[in-house]
C-alpha cells in the first residue's frame, strides 16, 4: 500500500525525509574522511609516505585488485593512476587465480583493497605475491587481519559507521577507500612534477581533452583573420568586420606588428556623425591582449573570462598570427 504520508517541502517549512536522510549519509562520510585526515597526521602518515616511496621506485606497475565493492574502488584507483602518469592497471580478486596472476610482474607492486582483510578468494594474490616476492601494499580497516599479516605495508583504515542505518552497506569505507587512493595517486604527480601538458597525453578525448589542446588548435588563421592596416578609413574596417564575422577587426602597422583593435564595443563608445569618415587610429584600442599559440586552451578560457572579452588576438614575436573567438570554443566544448 502506498504511503498516505504527505510529501513535505522546503516552502512548508520541513525539510524533506529523503533530504535528511542524504544530510545523515553525508555527514556520517564526512566524519570517515575526517577520521582518515586526524590517521595520516598521526602514525599513518610515515607508513603511507612508505607506500607512496614503494610505488614510485618501482620498475613495473601498479596492480590493484579487489572484490565486491572494494574492486569497483580498486577500478577507479587504478584509472586515477595511470591518469595521473603512474602506470596501473585493475586485477579482479577472483579471477586472478584462473589464469590473470600472468599479469603480474617481479616488477610491479600490488595494492589489495580489503575492508575486512578476510577474503578468501584473496589467498591466491597473497601467495603468488608471497612466492616471487612481489611487494604488497594493503589497504584495509584491520592490520591484524590475514590480508595485513601478509602485506609488506599496511594502510590501515580508520574504522568508521556506515552511512547505512544498519552500519552494513559498504558506503563510508569505499568512499574512505577512493580517498585513499586519490591521495596516493596525487602525492605521486606532485613528487614527480608532471604537468598538464603530460597529462594532456592521457585525455584526448572529451571535453577535459580538448581543454588540454593550444590555442593554436581552436585559432582562425589567413584569410579567415579580420585585419586592416593603420590609416585605414572606418568605413573599410566596418566592412572588414562584418565580413569576417567576428565582431573585431586587428590593427596592424607595416611590419605587420599588431598595433590595435576594433570591436563592436568600440564602435558603441564613437557612435559619431563622420565615424566612418575617421581612420581606425582614432578609434582602435591599443596595446590589446594577445596570446601565444602555444598557450593552453584552460588558460586562455580564464584570460577570456578574467577579462570579460570574447575575443582574442594571437601572435608571435608581435605579428598576428590568428585570432580565436569564444564561439569557437563553445562549439568545440571547450568553454
Amino acid at each position: 500500500m502506498p504511503s498516505s504520508k504527505p510529501l513535505m517541502t522546503a516552502s512548508s517549512g520541513s525539510i524533506p525525509d529523503s533530504v535528511e536522510s542524504a544530510l545523515r549519509t553525508l555527514e556520517t562520510e564526512s566524519g570517515g574522511i575526517n577520521a582518515l585526515a586526524t590517521a595520516l597526521r598521526g602514525p599513518l602518515g610515515a607508513t603511507f609516505a612508505k607506500a607512496v616511496d614503494l610505488i614510485r621506485n618501482a620498475k613495473g606497475r601498479v596492480i590493484v585488485t579487489g572484490l565486491g565493492k572494494s574492486g569497483h574502488m580498486g577500478r577507479k584507483i587504478a584509472a586515477t593512476l595511470a591518469s595521473t602518469g603512474t602506470p596501473a592497471f585493475f586485477v579482479h580478486t577472483a579471477e586472478a587465480g584462473h589464469g590473470d596472476l600472468g599479469m603480474i610482474t617481479t616488477d610491479d607492486v600490488i595494492m589489495a583493497l580489503s575492508w575486512s582483510g578476510e577474503q578468501p578468494e584473496m589467498k591466491n594474490l597473497v601467495n603468488y605475491s608471497a612466492r616471487f616476492a612481489i611487494p604488497m601494499i594493503a589497504v584495509t580497516s584491520s592490520a591484524a587481519s590475514s590480508l595485513g599479516q601478509a602485506a609488506d605495508i599496511v594502510i590501515e583504515l580508520p574504522k568508521a559507521r556506515e552511512a547505512c542505518p544498519h552500519n552494513l552497506a559498504p558506503t563510508t569505507s569505499t568512499l574512505m577507500q577512493a580517498a585513499i587512493g586519490d591521495a596516493i595517486a596525487i602525492a605521486l604527480l606532485e613528487g614527480r612534477g608532471f604537468t598538464a601538458l603530460e597529462f594532456a597525453h592521457f585525455h584526448p578525448g572529451g571535453k577535459l581533452g580538448a581543454m588540454l589542446k593550444f590555442v593554436r588548435d581552436y585559432m582562425r588563421t589567413g584569410d579567415e583573420i579580420p585585419v586592416k592596416p593603420l590609416g585605414t578609413k572606418m568605413s573599410d574596417a566596418v566592412v572588414e568586420m562584418s565580413a569576417k564575422g567576428l565582431g573585431c577587426v586587428c590593427i596592424i602597422d607595416d611590419a605587420g606588428a599588431i598595433a590595435g583593435i576594433i570591436t563592436d564595443g568600440d564602435l558603441r563608445r564613437h557612435m559619431r556623425p563622420d565615424l566612418l569618415t575617421a581612420t581606425v587610429d582614432e578609434i582602435m584600442t591599443r596595446e590589446p591582449k594577445t596570446v601565444p599559440p602555444s598557450m593552453l586552451a584552460t588558460e586562455m578560457i580564464e584570460v577570456l573570462n578574467t577579462r570579460k572579452i570574447t575575443t582574442l588576438v594571437v601572435t608571435e614575436a608581435g605579428k598576428v598570427v590568428g585570432i580565436v573567438h569564444l564561439h569557437d570554443l563553445l562549439r568545440a566544448g571547450v568553454a
